[in-house]
């Protein structure tokens, strides 16, 4: 569906469309529902009433992946981004892994880490559950027992 036809079928359907729009989290810039509504609109009727709430999660899947960087599963991502093709996101954000952000530095992982105008919060997580946290604020620490943890690093400005 192209953003005219979006337009059509919310006009041909508008007791659904009111329904999808009652899913839209309260955090959602129009910029996130939109996308996210098109998938929803795409897709309803390949599920029944009973597996709504399994469509709705696979659109979080799919905005969260686009928007937020997170990583799943290659069979989910597989799974959404086949539900979503055709779908244009304008301005999506490009997100890099931290090896193409290693190899582009090639310095240590700590340069630049700290600076005068920014404080820095830094807390341990288990690496199995960083997918979410931008990956630019990651970094791995090896305590020398052959057990690696991630270290991320949040910024805010004093």
């Amino acid at each position: 569906m192209a953003n005219m036809d979006v337009e059509d079928f919310i006009q041909q359907n508008r007791a659904l469309a009111d329904q999808v729009e009652t899913y839209r989290g309260y955090w959602e810039s129009e910029k996130h529902w939109e996308p996210r509504r098109e998938f929803i609109l795409r897709n309803i009727n390949d599920f029944q009433l009973q597996q709504l709430d399994q469509l709705l999660s696979l659109s979080m899947v799919w905005a969260n992946n686009v928007f937020m960087g997170c990583r799943y599963s290659t069979e989910l991502l597989d799974k959404v981004k086949e539900m979503a093709e055709g779908i244009e996101v304008e301005d999506a954000p490009v997100f890099k892994t931290r090896d193409e952000i290693m190899k582009k530095q090639q310095v240590s992982p700590w340069a630049g880490a700290h600076t005068h105008t920014h404080t820095h919060t830094q807390r341990y997580v288990d690496r199995d559950n960083v997918s979410c946290i931008p990956r630019s604020f990651h970094r791995r620490v090896d305590d020398g027992s052959g057990v690696s943890s991630i270290l991320v690093v949040s910024d805010t400005e004093d």
